[in-house]
């Protein structure tokens, strides 16, 4: 059986890597990763199933329902006794009268969370959400990657829409609730109104800039769950210098991908001999070392196809020695690539 890892105090116990479906949302959205095929992307999360892997983690902003769409298609088939948890999201959306392919808004009115969740119950087909999840703290502004744009509403407080959640899970509605891309003082704040279940940073070699947020979760006995852990493709080892994206994807214009390019393409050169030794895959000693950080409960892995799911699912089984990791920390400062601490 595969290992698994508690998350956090909610009960749960989870694989080190879950199914994220960020990637198999379709075109004609902000943050699309450009064209997909539906059928290839449900036989990517039932492969990862039966793979071992025992959560998927989306939301109602990816691809405007469509990847919750296709996690409820791909799931009715599976005996309830063998489904993955299912972690979800609120708070990005498109009000009507939005344009659809520009950027979402940030909101978190209660109403709003309320009815993204009757939405997402639908679509996933099931009556409780394992984890419900603020996306995006509520600035009142339009959402931008990396940013923010223009105000456009009066936010609502935190503690405001962490009541709100906190309800949810009483209700029943929920089973544990989570905070996504928010700061250790944002953390404090909720943590003040109801335990924070569990948090979602980005991480990874590259992006290391939440090393606090996640010691924070794990002092709080909060499960932590890592997004883009091989930031975004580039640390899977099949991108090159030369490789040009599709104008409709979202890192086409993104500095990872561009000005950053050439250091963060030398971080995984290093790390080349390190998958040679373990007979392993760039991409799962990129995971592997993202586990390895304290505190850190799992990190979140999407796939177009069942075939890029045989790329990295050894990562579930790879452990670092420490004199890999200090390889690696070695490789980060020499290259230059990224932010953030080198080691834990």
């Amino acid at each position: 059986m595969t290992n698994t890892r508690p998350f956090g105090d909610t009960g749960m116990d989870i694989t080190p890597l879950g199914f994220g479906t960020w990637v198999i949302s379709g075109p004609n959205w902000e943050y699309s990763w450009g064209a997909t095929d539906d059928a290839d992307s449900i036989a990517a999360i039932r492969h990862a199933v039966e793979s071992g892997i025992n959560w998927l983690d989306t939301a109602p902003a990816y691809g405007l329902g469509h990847a919750e769409t296709l996690v409820g298609r791909a799931l009715s088939g599976i005996p309830e006794a063998d489904r993955p948890y299912l972690f979800t999201k609120t708070g990005l959306i498109w009000e009507d009268g939005d344009d659809r392919q520009g950027p979402p808004r940030r909101v978190m009115r209660p109403e709003s969370v309320r009815a993204e969740l009757e939405g997402s119950l639908r679509r996933l087909n099931v009556e409780q959400i394992d984890l419900y999840q603020v996306h995006w703290p509520d600035t009142g502004a339009v959402f931008v990657y990396g940013g923010e744009g223009e105000s456009i509403a009066t936010p609502t407080p935190l503690e405001e829409y962490w009541q709100v959640m906190a309800d949810l899970k009483k209700e029943g509605k929920v089973r544990a609730i989570g905070l996504s891309n928010h700061s250790v003082a944002e953390l404090d704040r909720a943590e003040a109104v109801a335990h924070v279940d569990a948090i979602q940073p980005p991480f990874s070699a590259i992006n290391r800039s939440n090393a606090d947020e996640i010691a924070w979760a794990h002092a709080h006995s909060t499960g932590v769950i890592a997004y883009s852990p091989m930031q975004s493709g580039l640390l899977t080892g099949a991108f090159t210098a030369d490789r040009v994206l599709a104008a409709d994807d979202w890192r086409s214009a993104n500095p990872d991908f561009t000005t950053n390019l050439p250091a963060n393409l030398a971080l995984v050169d290093a790390l080349r001999p390190i998958a040679a030794r373990h007979g392993a895959s760039v991409a799962e000693v990129a995971l592997a070392w993202v586990n390895a950080w304290p505190g850190l409960t799992g990190a979140i892995v999407g796939a177009r196809t069942p075939a890029q799911i045989d790329g990295w699912i050894g990562a579930l089984a790879l452990e670092l020695t420490a004199a890999d990791l200090e390889e690696i920390a070695t490789a980060i400062l020499a290259t230059g690539a990224g932010y953030g601490p080198a080691r834990p």
